[in-house]
């Protein structure tokens, strides 16, 4: 008999979170697993789903679309949206409720308890109380992600870095830490569409991710300024677009720095000289992995499980493979 499992992540845009959802859920065996996925909107109150949603359907992945879940807390809209996942639980049956991200993390460990559901497996993709935040607010996502990870069966991090972060108290035992994974040996187009943007023969600095204030692609801008030989192309969509566009409109470095929006990294690495990831917060970065198999030079904040990714000479433990092979006993 095949064994239901249920991932629930609260974000249906497209980013790391979303895309270790997408893998597990189209990766696991056929003939042993029966998925479903859960998720919100992009972010936003009453936002549409987003490209993890599209991509799902597209690989005849079975989904539920949470509409109260929303990126930011909310009491009222959280009450909402837990109460909403308590219904999904109960229908569903799962077998394994595998919780992504913060707020689905915490909502869905309660609900998943109260359901009955016998197995819970929470992934920590960065813990939140790490960020830059109001100290009141660190202390109250410290106090969520304990009581998750109480609640839950086992505690999956991307890496040793994010193992010796956890707030772990009376429950070291249920962690353990599976990196990330990608097809090693995975092609990579051309990247002309981000060389042509450029003059021939400069060096081009490049970087992939969301954009949002974690990801910091605002530092690169401010090098830009203050070095005029350095060209920097930005990979990404996210919240932080205007105040990117502005800050290149006031510094006049509309020719040096330019922002393409959203393309798969596999389609525009090779267009970089150099990969930098100045991100303040990660978890364990997909596109660091793909930066360091297309043989870039890279220049990154060692934040999160970055060094464990830089500092490896075994590729072999990132890869696609060994990932699900992990997640799965971990079932």
């Amino acid at each position: 008999m095949k064994k239901r499992v249920l991932f629930v992540i609260t974000k249906s845009n497209w980013g790391g979170a979303q895309r270790y959802v997408y893998d597990l859920a189209t990766h696991l065996s056929k003939n042993e697993f029966e998925v479903v996925v859960a998720f919100g909107g992009t972010g936003e109150m009453g936002a549409h789903t987003g490209l993890l949603a599209t991509r799902l359907g597209e690989a005849g992945v079975r989904t539920i679309f949470i509409e109260s879940f929303t990126r930011d807390i909310g009491v009222f809209r959280d009450i909402s949206a837990f109460f909403e996942l308590l219904r999904v639980i109960k229908k569903e049956r799962p077998d394994v409720l595998h919780l992504n991200s913060s707020k689905a993390g915490g909502l869905g460990a309660l609900a998943g308890r109260i359901a009955g559901i016998r197995r819970i497996i929470f992934t920590a993709h960065g813990f939140a109380h790490n960020e830059m935040r109001p100290f009141y607010q660190r202390v109250l996502i410290w106090i969520v992600s304990w009581f998750t990870i109480l609640f839950a069966d086992k505690v999956i991090v991307l890496s040793h870095y994010e193992s010796s972060r956890a707030p772990i108290i009376f429950s070291r035992r249920k962690l353990v830490v599976i990196h990330n994974g990608i097809d090693l040996y995975m092609p990579f187009g051309s990247g002309e569409i981000i060389r042509s943007a450029f003059p021939d023969g400069t060096h081009i600095t490049g970087t992939i991710g969301e954009l949002t204030k974690n990801k910091n692609q605002v530092a690169l801008i401010e090098q830009a300024k203050n070095n005029p030989e350095l060209y920097v192309a930005i990979v990404g969509e996210g919240e932080d677009r205007a105040h990117l566009e502005a800050r290149i409109r006031e510094y006049g470095l509309d020719a040096r720095v330019k922002l393409f929006g959203f393309m798969p990294a596999s389609e525009v690495l090779k267009g970089f000289d150099t990969f930098a990831l100045p991100s303040l917060k990660e978890g364990l970065p997909y596109v660091l992995l793909e930066a360091k198999a297309a043989g870039l030079p890279i220049v990154a904040n060692r934040v999160g499980g970055v060094g464990e990714i830089l500092d490896a000479k075994d590729m072999s433990d990132f890869s696609l493979e060994r990932m699900i092979e992990r997640t799965v006993a971990s079932y």
